[in-house]
């Protein structure tokens, strides 16, 4: 499945449970966690304290396959922690400031291009980790997908606007639309006038329960709802996870009604585990098996 260089760019942190559990996290690191699974071998570039964590960071990243080239060390600031409160399944987050992921440095990433990248806008809440994405993106991408992650305080509107003008590929959820957009009415118009608005290739709407759709160059929007039976133990990664198959998709040339679809059946399986990465090969196997069974025709 591996077509084109893919770079993820971000921020690696551990998720800290209220009983006690700590599981890998960070939407860059989990979108990367799940296409190394599913064939992509994506160079995931960030930045992790010289510490017990960012070593078992690292660890990790090697057991599951993962470059780990890109994931710089620092002596000064220590590796990413997020705490996360659970209510009535829906997680808020409480998020360390001044991580290692915030100081990535721009001069190791001179020669690094791609023909996709990927980034979030929490990782670069910190004008050090905005200087090295700029570099990177000076050093060529053929397409940009930002994945918007609006995390109080942590963002500032100007900022993620020039982002989104950068980008190709769009994802957000509806309650961040709203956020910059301040648009009212049908949200299917709200998106297609932010879409022409900003020149996107293509904008990807989640709503929750309600599914998600996409706007590229189809007449009309392309639009899925989960199962109703699905299992839910917490939706900590869902949007990640969906995120990932949206990049593999789109990076195999699936259709696009195909790649929605399957994003969003990707993403209903992971909210039934705990955390947002699985660490069982054979998880991601079944999907795998189940696609190439399928083929790349849309229904």
């Amino acid at each position: 499945m591996n077509n084109k260089k893919l770079i993820i760019y971000g921020e690696v942190l551990y998720d800290c449970f209220p009983n006690g559990e700590q599981v890998l996290g960070g939407a860059p690191f989990n979108v990367a966690w799940h296409l190394q699974a599913f064939g992509q071998s994506p160079y995931f570039v960030s930045r992790v304290g010289r510490d017990a964590e960012g070593e078992r960071i690292l660890q990790a990243m090697a057991d599951w396959g993962m470059e780990t080239a890109g994931v710089q060390q620092d002596d000064e600031h220590p590796t990413g922690r997020v705490v996360i409160s659970l209510e009535q399944g829906e997680p808020s987050y409480e998020i360390m400031a001044d991580a290692a992921y915030d100081f990535i440095d721009s001069t190791a990433l001179n020669s690094l291009g791609c023909e996709m990248l990927y980034h979030g806008s929490l990782g670069l809440r910190n004008t050090t980790a905005r200087s090295a994405l700029e570099r990177l993106k000076q050093n060529g991408a053929e397409s940009v997908f930002l994945d918007v992650n609006l995390r109080p305080p942590w963002w500032q509107r100007e900022s993620v606007m020039r982002w989104i003008n950068q980008a190709d590929w769009l994802k957000l959820n509806q309650y961040e639309l709203d956020q910059l957009d301040g648009g009212a009415g049908d949200l299917h118009e709200q998106a297609l006038a932010f879409k022409q608005k900003h020149d996107l290739t293509g904008l990807i709407v989640t709503m929750g329960e309600q599914g998600a759709f996409v706007l590229s160059d189809q007449p009309s929007p392309l639009q899925v709802i989960p199962e109703a039976s699905q299992e839910t133990v917490d939706s900590v990664g869902a949007g990640d996870a969906f995120t990932a198959v949206m990049l593999l998709g789109l990076n195999s040339r699936w259709p696009l009604k195909l790649t929605l679809q399957r994003a969003q059946s990707f993403a209903s399986a992971i909210v039934g585990k705990r955390g947002a990465t699985v660490s069982s090969a054979k998880f991601y196997a079944d999907f795998i098996s189940r696609w190439e069974s399928q083929g790349s025709n849309a229904d």
